[in-house]
């Protein structure tokens, strides 16, 4: 009798002639169309910009994203990030190291754990640079453009996230490749290809409204300072070499 009187009142919700139907099935198309936009756009502005670590073209500046901290000390998918961006330095495809994390209570310091992690791995400690309020993806691109003056970035970051780290950097004014991390298909990997469907919403709205960071601060000099110090060429320029003496 329960089950009976559940379909009934289901039934009367249903529009009960084909024109209702119609739009009722039109409502849904529109619907699943909506919701699938901002990921679209994505795919659209940023799939052709995806490179590998061996044929990204170089740049002066890597810029890697937080991802969480595990006892003070990265957490692997953020691990498995700075470890990309450490070949792209041992490989002269960058010059800097831009890192971006959070950084708003003294007991975190994702910016302070992702340096350490990378001088372990051979990158000077003056080739990195610290953002110490990426608080999330639109923040670092906004302030990697701001704050410190990158024009032009290599973006590391894992796979099911280089799109919209490439749209919203792109949208902030950062002409950017990206190097996605490769990673199993586990439970953590689904689950942030899953909160990507959910990010993509307000991802197209920070591109399209341009909201201020959580905090902006003064213009920094840390990676033009840094690159000031490093005048090896990228690979495929030229080293300038003075002119002799007349």
């Amino acid at each position: 009798m329960r089950k009976f009187s559940t379909m009934r009142k289901l039934s009367l919700r249903l529009p009960r002639t084909r024109r209702g139907q119609r739009r009722a099935v039109q409502g849904v198309m529109l619907g699943c169309v909506l919701a699938l936009a901002p990921a679209t756009w994505m795919h659209t502005v940023a799939d052709s910009r995806v490179r590998t670590v061996a044929d990204v073209p170089a740049r002066d500046v890597a810029v890697v994203f937080g991802a969480g901290l595990w006892k003070g000390r990265p957490t692997p998918y953020l691990a498995h990030r700075l470890d990309t961006a450490a070949e792209l330095y041992r490989t002269g495809k960058v010059k800097v190291v831009l890192v971006t994390g959070d950084n708003s209570r003294a007991e975190y310091d994702e910016p302070d754990a992702m340096r350490a992690y990378l001088t372990d791995r051979g990158v000077p400690d003056g080739r990195i640079v610290s953002d110490y309020a990426g608080f999330d993806t639109w923040d670092s691109c906004v302030r990697a453009k701001q704050i410190f003056g990158v024009d032009r970035a290599v973006l590391v970051t894992q796979g099911f996230h280089i799109e919209r780290a490439l749209a919203l950097c792109g949208a902030a004014g950062v002409e950017s490749y990206g190097v996605g991390v490769a990673e199993p298909l586990d439970t953590t990997w689904y689950y942030g290809e899953t909160r990507e469907l959910a990010a993509a919403g307000k991802a197209a709205l920070d591109a399209a409204f341009k909201p201020e960071p959580t905090f902006l601060g003064r213009k920094e000099s840390g990676v033009a300072e840094a690159l000031a110090a490093d005048t090896s060429p990228l690979p495929g320029q030229r080293a300038e070499h003075p002119a002799p003496a007349s």
